[in-house]
């Protein structure tokens, strides 16, 4: 109770008795009440905190069918079938927190730490421009050199790096919270979203899992993202680390802080993230957690916040095994990573000991080609697609697109255009076929205008054009 007054009187916006009554409230809804909110969600609009707390409730699997359907509907009709791929690039696993889920802590002497040079910074993005990413997600420990400079360094360094016909157009940035003009630091070269996961966000059980470093201040890191927004850093993404607490009042945080964010600068998260806990190296909490979330419930957890927030993308992670990241796709996943290795150092070499200079195990380690090639034959267009961020299309600007669903008309035309880019650089023999013929098919779905307007654009591509968009 001492900790939830702190919060209180920190005017924190998680309201930890509210949630908890909500969803005591909201047990056992009947058929009609899910009914209704399903009807609101798939209109586009986000629902209330309340009736997210309600479809948390539905046990019923009729009820569960339902919501699970009406995922996979309010996905299509917002985002169409692309898929936009990224890739995480490790920079540096140096970190002065406690975190007992996480194999960077600073206790933890089994990891070998690391940071890249410039070179091997360079080598490494080499190495993924050369596979075909054009999208990367930089990642840091918590750590004082990785200061803002450095951060900014780095872009900037990823961003001049050209290789072949390739580049990486969009650097999005999971880093510690920054102060304001921290912000305005990695603001100015250039960033995409920047990403802060609250991990948990129930006070208690926060300060449990944190003790000691910079991130045991909960109420810095909640706060983050608002700086970011203070320093003109207007898109920014958000998330939960499932398995630290209970799911369904993670769930419920995830809600309040787009509220929050709502409510203060008219505008909430560009993307919402929902890992799950999975092993690391020496790191006993992760083997049997309390709090694990079953496969069943992390497919419903990732419906309802589609249906929640239907102008978010969201973001489903190779820490999911191949077979779960299938089902999951279709319920409201708009990006995936794809090829991905979390050792730092790991793109551009062979290492022995990558597991080692990993945070956690990944469950999903196939090849970008062989993942993209498993979409185009399910029908997803892969999307390499930067297209918004460089038309000035984020923040407030981007949901007046993304919220009415208008984005669909940039979205799949873009995602066709760097998916050609793809076949034509980059892919296997068997990936391209399948590929051309996926666009054949989706050229085919278009007004004729758009499709010729498309067609002569993927014409520009085929005789030596690149970087092609609306």
């Amino acid at each position: 109770m001492i900790l939830l007054k702190k919060l209180r009187d920190k005017e924190a916006f998680i309201p930890h008795e509210e949630i908890f009554e909500l969803l005591e409230k909201t047990r056992n809804p009947d058929r009609k009440r899910v009914e209704e909110i399903v009807s609101k969600s798939l209109e586009k609009e986000r629902l209330s905190c309340e009736e997210t707390a309600f479809l948390l409730n539905a046990e019923d699997p009729q009820l569960v069918e339902m919501i699970l359907q009406a995922a996979r509907e309010l996905k299509n009709k917002i985002y169409g079938n692309r898929i936009v791929l990224f890739a995480p690039l490790y920079i540096g696993n140096e970190c002065i927190n406690n975190c007992v889920y996480c194999g960077f802590r600073v206790d933890n002497h089994e990891v070998i730490r690391k940071t890249l040079s410039s070179e091997e910074l360079e080598s490494e993005v080499r190495a993924l421009v050369s596979k075909g990413h054009k999208r990367l997600i930089v990642v840091f420990g918590e750590h004082p050199m990785y200061s803002p400079k450095f951060i900014a360094d780095t872009i900037e360094k990823i961003y001049s790096t050209k290789f072949g016909h390739g580049e990486i157009r969009r650097v999005n940035v999971n880093a510690a919270p920054q102060t304001v003009e921290g912000y305005k630091i990695i603001r100015d070269v250039g960033i995409g979203t920047f990403q802060i996961f609250q991990e948990t966000y129930h006070l208690p059980t926060y300060k449990k899992l944190h003790p000691s470093g910079p991130k045991s201040s909960y109420v810095w890191r909640l706060y983050g993202l608002d700086r970011a927004m203070l320093a003109g850093i207007d898109d920014i993404g958000i998330g939960a680390l499932f398995g630290l607490y209970n799911w369904k009042f993670d769930v419920m945080g995830l809600m309040y802080h787009t509220k929050h964010l709502e409510e203060r600068f008219g505008v909430g998260p560009h993307t919402i993230s929902f890992p799950r806990l999975e092993p690391a190296v020496n790191t006993p909490f992760t083997i049997s957690p309390s709090n694990k979330l079953k496969d069943q419930d992390f497919e419903k957890l990732v419906a309802i916040i589609r249906l929640s927030v239907p102008y978010t993308g969201m973001i489903l992670t190779a820490r999911e095994a191949p077979d779960i990241r299938r089902k999951t796709l279709r319920l409201g996943v708009s990006q995936i990573d794809a090829g991905s290795s979390i050792g730092v150092g790991s793109y551009s070499a062979r290492d022995s000991q990558v597991v080692r200079k990993s945070q956690f195990i990944l469950g999903d380690t196939r090849s970008l080609d062989e993942v993209i090639r498993e979409l185009a034959s399910e029908g997803y267009i892969p999307s390499f697609c930067t297209a918004c961020y460089r038309a000035g299309r984020t923040g407030q600007h981007f949901m007046e697109f993304a919220i009415p669903g208008f984005v669909k008309q940039f979205c799949t035309p873009n995602a066709i255009l760097t998916f050609k880019e793809y076949l034509v650089d980059y892919a296997s023999e068997a990936t391209r076929e399948i590929g051309e013929r996926l666009i054949t098919t989706e050229l085919q779905k278009m007004p004729s205008s758009q499709r010729n307007t498309v067609s002569k654009m993927i014409s520009q591509i085929e005789a030596g054009a690149r970087d092609v968009r609306l």
